[in-house]
């Protein structure tokens, strides 16, 4: 079960909104934000902190396999950051707890944005609904920080990725086949995994360019490449690194990292969260004159990148 809080901001007399899911405990079931988890090797989940300490642990911590020997990822997870709001440091907000930032690389924690692009990001901010506030798929990779609760399901040939945001889940193929054709683009993506001794890797591309990295606006084409590695540091620890390529959107790749800490509570379950595409709730942003993100294409976005650079060109030469 859950429900929907809505942040809403004016700036420069521009009515600028972020929405968000917050778990809400149902019947019976205690808040999934409050897992029970058993003491870390690594307590401090600061990213900056986390990655040489799990990489130390990393280098003698033999996993939980499963029956076909590989790193056995299933259970029930709860992520330790709240990028949703903003992947880069940010204070306390109403409908979030602040945080440092989720970026490691570069290490000044900034996403390296092209100028062009971050114009793009504060139309998107200024201009349209953040698509988890119309409970769209959050895409790859805010699926999985956009929510605090998560079930994992893994064979030998697919990882399943649950969540209690809006029914969103992932499948990521784990049997060697090639990523689907290039002109299928998806809210998720099409995502493929491989095994690099206890870490799985997986690739996603074919996104559809409408979901964003966070509420303010940061976003993703389809020509993205993204690159997530799952390592298990310790039984109840898993290591998530995430690696960004959009060439025409950011100056280079960054990586984001986070932990995911196994809950442990007896009976705990994903609940559905009460949302559907498009949700009516959403009206209130469309009377203020919110729309709809529509999405950006790699096309869309080398005209866009082009005509503001060569702009910027001209106002140069006057």
């Amino acid at each position: 079960m859950g429900y929907r809080r809505f942040t809403l901001g004016v700036a420069a007399g521009i009515v600028a909104c972020a929405l968000s899911p917050g778990p809400a405990p149902a019947f019976g079931q205690e808040i999934p934000s409050l897992p029970r988890v058993p003491q870390s090797v690594c307590p401090d989940s600061h990213p900056l902190v986390l990655v040489p300490c799990a990489r130390e642990q990393i280098k003698t911590f033999t996993p939980p396999r499963t029956p076909d020997g590989k790193p056995d990822l299933s259970g029930y997870w709860s992520g330790t950051q709240v990028p949703h709001e903003s992947v880069e440091a940010h204070p306390r907000t109403l409908d979030d707890t602040g945080g440092p930032s989720f970026v490691v690389d570069p290490p000044d924690g900034r996403v390296p944005i092209q100028r062009w692009a971050e114009a793009k990001r504060a139309e998107n901010f200024a201009k349209y609904i953040d698509h988890n506030g119309q409970c769209f798929e959050s895409g790859v990779p805010r699926h999985l920080y956009m929510t605090s609760a998560h079930q994992f399901i893994q064979t030998a040939t697919r990882l399943v990725m649950l969540s209690e945001e809006a029914n969103a889940y992932r499948i990521v193929i784990l049997d060697g086949r090639p990523h689907t054709g290039r002109d299928i683009v998806l809210w998720q993506g099409d995502s493929r995994g491989r095994w690099e001794g206890n870490t799985l890797v997986v690739e996603t591309r074919n996104q559809n360019g409408r979901a964003w990295l966070d509420q303010r606006g940061r976003f993703l084409t389809d020509a993205a490449v993204v690159v997530e590695r799952f390592t298990l540091f310790e039984k109840d620890s898993i290591l998530w690194e995430v690696t960004v390529t959009d060439p025409l959107v950011y100056t280079r790749p960054f990586t984001m990292v986070s932990a995911f800490r196994r809950n442990t509570r007896p009976g705990f379950e994903i609940w559905e969260e009460a949302c559907y595409e498009g949700e009516a709730t959403a009206n209130t942003l469309r009377n203020l004159g919110l729309g709809t993100h529509p999405g950006i294409s790699s096309r869309e976005a080398q005209i866009r990148k082009d005509a503001y650079e060569h702009a910027a060109s001209d106002q140069g030469e006057r």
